[in-house]
């Protein structure tokens, strides 16, 4: 109890003898009440006061106070310690009493003795007393006694000051005749139960005592007032105002609620929102959130050099359904001139209040008739403008409005908006700044995987990439299509372990260095061991530069996995390696999805173990799905549920459209927010009939060349290429003439009709030709030379027994 007469104020006046000083002490001899007639008597303050022993208060050599024990509702005199130490005479009247809990108390009505005119003192009278109903009636503290049929008998002059009404009107009138209705029927409720159970009852009440009072918290105790016999005839009502620790606990409740639901995402949109749907109905009816719209564009935001200021709508709410107090919708951008608050509230960085008659809302209604449609119509009376600022910089403003309650805000009300807007203000720079460093990585890493796939005639391709939605960032997944020479191709899916932008940058590395590795036409196994090689290396540059650079840490390792598939479409052989990567799926053109059996080799960068591969036959149609471990593991299932979901939903799927197979995936595999990055490949196998294969062995002898010119000439007529045929016939010469001098036997020529026409030389030598330039009187060395003029792509292939020199030739107007 902060004051035993809360209602009524605490001016410096000199006591007056008719203005009674209340004092409440419990049980223990501890005063719990202290009322302002109290400390203008005393000179102790309430603080002081409250929560002291009763004794300090007592001049006489009765220290243990036990003199107080014999006061009763006669007045009684006594001999108080001032504050300053001197003694004050008084009379003292104790009214028992029980506070909310049941426990028993004493209020003591404490008066001065009221000095006799000069001619009239006597030292044998003593001097005229305070009667107790004289003190009850005299009491500042709202307080009335109502009988067993709860109609008022007594009214205190603090009720009658706060309810508006003199005692003798409110005398035999019932609560609901006084109070307004949502407050009356809970206090006459809890008398009823008070005179039925004689327990008292403290309620918590919020309202106005009467239509023109303004709008307070009461906390109203209902105590039983019991008779000699022990008869609860009467009971007695009190109130405190509580406004204040009410209000402040309220404000506590709200920033709390900020601090723990403003943020929980890192999208600028929904964090504004989430500030707004927090704010509306506990501090405004009506609250807006605009943004600079450069930050929507990626800008750091600055003021505008012109005045104007084109903001754009974040978040909106209201207390009325469908908020039709806004004039723009979220998303919408919207130019403020430079003398509306909203402009002046970021120029200075400062929070401001309004109310609607202010020039200032005036001339901002004035220059948008939407606008002064919405603030008049609504009729908003009091406005709050607020700026949104982080680490020094003003990111928005937020507008609060109230027109359904009636009490304007407050500067209480405007600090706590700030403390508001400034947290949330933090949460949305942070999702700016996520934002931004995600859109980089993205772009980073959306750079680094494939636009647009190579042409190929191999396999039939679809394809997806979806990054992550999580604060860790985007990983490091890629995948890749590669065509090789005779006809084949790579397909190849790599996962970065980590997220950011190491990974990011560290993936298109590797996926570089995988193409430079497939393009010298190195096994699977092979490919795979140089990789795991220059994964080792960057992860030692890392370690030697960690201690110059701040954004790497040299704790952690880096690790890799790579799935590299080369399919050939004239021999229908399927070749796989896999360096710690989940094995592909294979669905046959008629039979259920498996897997297929990959040798799994370590990690890349785990180092130091070899690489094996496995080798398939592929009918025509066959499904292979590559993907990264995203798809199939996450937290609705761990990988190996996830395998046994992607295995079911690919059961006889190798006929159905590859783009609408891997929406499928996705949408069944994957949460709403996927935790880590994904990539799928899948590809549906083509062959090349032997009818668009040519082959010929070719005898160890130089006279034989004429002979294989012949034969491609022939093959290309019965395909009706003659415009190839003359840069046909110099390859064809020149590649077989190079391996009958230079190579070992057997020879063999194959011609493969694809999107180009490929003529391919083997040999069983393993030395690799150069080319060279010859000079002006050398007899040899022009054949490459030749070969590399006339063909669009020309290399060497090594395989076990031997190499194949190879060319493409263009098929310019050619339906191939």
């Amino acid at each position: 109890m902060r004051d035993a007469n809360p209602l009524g104020g605490s001016e410096a006046v000199a006591p007056d003898p008719a203005d009674p000083a209340t004092v409440v002490v419990d049980d223990r001899g501890v005063v719990t009440g202290w009322s302002a007639g109290a400390e203008r008597l005393l000179g102790y303050p309430c603080q002081e006061a409250v929560g002291s022993p009763v004794t300090r208060l007592i001049a006489s050599d009765d220290s243990t106070g036990d003199g107080l024990a014999a006061l009763s509702v006669a007045a009684t005199t006594a001999l108080l310690r001032h504050r300053d130490g001197r003694p004050v005479a008084v009379r003292v009247r104790a009214y028992p009493s029980v506070d909310g809990a049941g426990r028993t108390q004493r209020l003591l009505v404490v008066t001065r003795p009221e000095p006799s005119p000069p001619e009239e003192v006597s030292g044998d009278e003593p001097p005229e007393e305070v009667s107790g109903d004289e003190a009850f009636v005299q009491c500042r503290l709202p307080l009335m006694v109502y009988d067993g049929a709860l109609r008022a008998v007594r009214a205190s002059a603090g009720a009658v000051r706060e309810l508006g009404l003199c005692e003798e009107r409110m005398r035999g009138q019932r609560v609901t005749e006084i109070l307004p209705p949502h407050l009356c029927r809970r206090v006459e409720d809890g008398m009823g139960r008070v005179l039925a159970t004689g327990v008292p009852e403290e309620l918590r009440l919020r309202g106005r005592a009467r239509p023109d009072g303004p709008e307070r918290v009461w906390s109203v105790t209902i105590s039983p007032l019991v008779t000699p016999a022990g008869q609860v005839r009467h009971v007695e009502v009190s109130a405190l105002d509580v406004s204040e620790q009410f209000l402040a606990r309220e404000r506590l409740t709200l920033l709390n609620d900020v601090s723990a639901q403003v943020g929980s995402t890192l999208d600028v949109m929904r964090t504004a929102q989430e500030m707004a749907d927090v704010t509306v109905d506990r501090l405004a009816d009506f609250v807006t959130v605009d943004l600079l719209d450069s930050l929507f564009r990626g800008v750091e935001p600055k003021q505008s050099a012109t005045g104007m200021v084109l903001l754009r709508r974040a978040a909106q709410q209201s207390v009325l359904p469908g908020t039709p107090e806004a004039v723009i919708r979220p998303g919408d951008a919207d130019t403020y001139p430079a003398s509306a608050p909203p402009v002046r509230c970021l120029a200075t960085g400062r929070p401001s209040l309004h109310t609607a008659e202010e020039e200032a809302i005036r001339v901002w209604a004035g220059a948008d008739p939407d606008r002064a449609e919405k603030i008049y119509g609504f009729r908003m009376h009091s406005i709050m403008v607020v700026p949104l600022r982080a680490r020094g910089i003003t990111l928005g403003v937020s507008v609060m409005v109230r027109h359904r309650r009636a009490e304007p805000f407050t500067h209480d009300d405007l600090m706590l908006a700030e403390e508001i807007a400034a947290r949330t203000a933090v949460a949305v720079d942070n999702a700016r700044r996520y934002t931004h460093e995600r859109d980089t990585a993205l772009a980073l890493q959306r750079s680094l995987l494939p636009r647009r796939l190579a042409a190929q005639d191999a396999v039939e391709v679809a394809h997806r990439y979806l990054p992550a939605r999580t604060r860790a960032g985007l990983g490091g997944d890629w995948y890749d299509v590669i065509p090789l020479s005779g006809a084949r191709v790579a397909l190849v899916v790599g996962d970065v372990v980590g997220h950011g932008l190491r990974a990011s940058a560290t993936m298109g590395r590797l996926r570089t260095a995988v193409r430079t590795l497939a393009d010298v036409e190195l096994p699977a196994d092979e490919l795979l061991t140089h990789l795991d090689d220059l994964v080792t290396h960057l992860a030692a540059e890392e370690d030697s530069s960690a201690g110059h650079e701040d954004d790497l840490d040299p704790g952690a390792d880096l690790v890799a996995t790579c799935l590299y598939v080369v399919y050939d479409p004239v021999s229908r052989r399927c070749t796989a390696a896999s360096a710690g990567h989940p094995p592909p799926a294979l669905v046959g053109p008629d039979g259920p999805a498996d897997f297929l059996d990959v040798p799994p080799g370590p990690p890349l960068g785990v180092g130091g173990l070899p690489f094996e591969t496995v080798e398939r036959e592929l009918p025509a149609g066959s499904l292979l799905a590559l993907y990264t471990d995203g798809l199939v593991q996450n937290t609705g299932h761990d990988l190996g549920s996830g395998l046994a979901r992607l295995r079911r939903l690919l059961d006889g799927a190798a006929c159905r459209p590859l783009e609408e197979l891997c929406d499928d995936l996705t949408r069944k595999l994957l949460p709403p927010q996927p935790e880590d990055d994904v990539a799928l490949l899948v590809a549906r196998s083509r062959v090349l009939d032997a009818g668009r294969v040519a082959t010929w062995d070719v005898p160890f002898d130089p006279a034989r060349v004429a002979d294989a010119r012949a034969q491609a000439l022939a093959r290309l007529e019965a395909w009706h290429l003659p415009e190839a045929a003359f840069t046909t016939e110099l390859v064809v010469s020149e590649l077989v003439t190079n391996a009958l001098r230079y190579g070992q036997p057997p020879v063999q020529l194959r011609l493969i009709r694809d999107a180009t026409l490929i003529c391919e030389v083997s040999d069983a030598s393993g030395t690799a030709p150069h080319l060279r330039r010859a000079r002006t009187y050398d007899e040899g060395g022009r054949g490459l030379l030749l070969v590399a003029q006339l063909a669009s792509r020309w290399g060497t292939r090594h395989q076990p027994g031997g190499k194949t020199i190879w060319a493409e030739i263009e098929l310019a107007g050619q339906d191939a």
